[in-house]
């Protein structure tokens, strides 16, 4: 199947996009893909009929209709694992059952959710409060997914932030942490602590650093620390009262478990009633993507559409830019949520995988990026596919002229990369009096676009909890379409193990405990660097 698409890009990889539109007028909406007023656009792409259509066999190919329905009733599809992947039902708010190894599992979740929103609303209404009084700020310790994603929520909904101010830290290094509390009061700072196994190195290191600033500052621990976490004796032994902790289950994977406790900051941050809205949102997309066909299915068509850039057309990255500020660390949790689920080598059967997996991830918010690395984009030596996000409306309309004249940045970004700019309309624009010929044709060869750049564009009608739900399910289904394709397991993450299981080791030879015996002169001689410098 992949040969076939090799040899349809080898057909029209050099065949201009914009002449693809000059031919077919109803080609934006054709190769557009709406749901719930979302929309994407691919049309900007070498993919047609006939890519298209070849894509789809892949998908019937490859089982992708059983492999979706698996994820969805509770199959073992983390097989190295031999978990469920359901973060679906998190915000299956229906209550329809949903069953694992035999077990409805929706009774347990929505009561977890109850429980959150009841404490949610006692900490927002001041019931709950600290022993300086109701709660100013919250501050989520964690890291990976337990940080990325409410980090990347509580920003993207901003507007909507009417509770105790959100802050997260995640970095071992201490700076991250001691910035983060230096203006907050440790006596009315509630510190929710996200571990599943309550044992990751960084969340609890932070973890402790904050208790000691809320003692010393006179605060309660007991009253002010909350856990996100399975191992209940661990967050006992650390002090947290059993009433305070919010488990969930090993089928939740951390890059996946932002619509469960680990949204507790984010609940507390926008409310219950938005909170609800998003998951809401998670759940539409859900029900399109379950029940929709391929060709008018939205995360089948994004993943379609960058495994035709990435594994086909070989462009080793993905550029993600969102015209959207407040969408700035979308890029960062979409890094860790393609890479770490399908940046594998090794197929679901144990074997060799046969194609790339997933591209490098990257991006920054627009018009930032403009300024920054489109230079590259537009005139550099590699094709760099480019996702643009937008919406048509933003939140301050006392600035509406700021959103205009972002929404026509991003729309004619994605024309410039798409159209270019030739050698004879540049020379039109350089013609001046006095410029040789010679200095013209110079200049002319330093302003040339290339263009047939592709890009895709997704585009909403304003940042809201719904959308930012439908916007963050999209994503998910993308990735495990894309795993599913390539044949391998999106819900493991091996490769993050080895460098941890090395640091633990090392902790004692950086500390100078212990010699750097049987360590590579590299880091043996870094380390003696490290040690010499200690007290300067």
């Amino acid at each position: 199947m992949f040969e076939r698409l090799r040899t349809l890009h080898t057909a029209v990889k050099d065949r201009s996009i914009f002449d693809l539109f000059q031919r077919d007028v109803s080609r934006a909406e054709q190769f557009s893909i709406d749901t719930d007023n979302l929309r994407f656009d691919f049309s900007k792409t070498q993919i047609d009929e006939d890519i298209l259509q070849e894509l789809g066999a892949l998908c019937k190919a490859r089982k992708l209709d059983v492999m979706r329905e698996n994820l969805f009733s509770g199959a073992l599809i983390n097989e190295t694992e031999g978990r469920a992947a359901l973060h679906t039902a998190l915000r299956n708010l229906d209550g329809d059952p949903v069953y694992c190894d035999g077990q409805d599992v929706m009774p347990e979740v929505l009561a977890t959710l109850e429980r959150m929103q009841a404490f949610a609303k006692s900490v927002r209404s001041g019931a709950i409060t600290g022993p300086g009084g109701g709660f100013l700020d919250v501050v989520n310790i964690g890291i990976g997914g337990s940080d990325l994603g409410p980090a990347m929520a509580a920003l993207a909904l901003t507007p909507y932030q009417d509770g105790p101010r959100c802050h997260f830290v995640s970095n071992i290094d201490g700076a991250h942490i001691t910035d983060t509390l230096h203006h907050l009061d440790p006596r009315r700072t509630l510190v929710i602590v996200a571990s599943k196994s309550f044992t990751t190195v960084e969340a609890i290191m932070n973890a402790k650093a904050a208790r000691d600033w809320v003692l010393a500052g006179g605060g309660d621990p007991a009253a002010q620390f909350v856990a996100l976490s399975t191992a209940v004796d661990k967050t006992r032994e650390f002090g947290i009262p059993s009433e305070r902790v919010f488990g969930f289950s090993d089928w939740v994977g951390g890059r996946y478990s932002i619509w469960g406790p680990i949204g507790l900051s984010l609940m507390i941050g926008i409310g219950c009633e938005d909170f609800n809205a998003f998951l809401l949102g998670g759940q539409a997309m859900d029900r399109h993507f379950r029940t929709t066909a391929w060709s008018e299915n939205m995360p089948v068509m994004l993943a379609l559409t960058g495994l035709w850039h990435h594994q086909i057309c070989g462009y080793p990255t993905r550029a993600v830019i969102p015209y959207e500020q407040r969408l700035s660390r979308l890029p960062a949790y979409l890094q860790q949520l393609e890479m770490e689920s399908n940046g594998k080598s090794i197929a679901m059967d144990g074997s060799d995988l046969t194609e790339p997996s997933g591209p490098i991830v990257w991006g920054e918010p627009g018009t930032n990026a403009q300024h920054a690395f489109f230079q590259l984009i537009h005139q550099g030596t590699i094709v760099v596919p480019c996702e643009f996000l937008v919406g048509a409306l933003g939140h301050e309309k006392d600035l509406n002229s700021h959103h205009q004249l972002l929404v026509a940045n991003c729309l004619a970004q994605s024309e410039a990369l798409m159209r270019g700019r030739s050698a004879d309309e540049t020379r039109i624009l350089l013609q001046e009096p006095g410029l040789s010929a010679v200095d013209l044709e110079r200049q002319v060869r330093h302003r040339v676009f290339e263009g047939n750049r592709p890009s895709t564009t997704l585009i909403y009608p304003k940042l809201t909890p719904y959308i930012l739900g439908q916007i963050i399910a999209l994503y998910e289904h993308r990735v495990f379409v894309e795993g599913a394709l390539l044949g391998l397991n999106s819900y493991d993450q091996w490769g993050v193990e080895l460098g941890k299981t090395m640091a633990t080791s090392l902790v004692p030879v950086v500390a100078g405990e212990i010699p750097a015996t049987g360590k590579d002169g590299s880091t043996a001689a870094l380390v003696d660097y490290v040690l010499k410098h200690r007290d300067v």
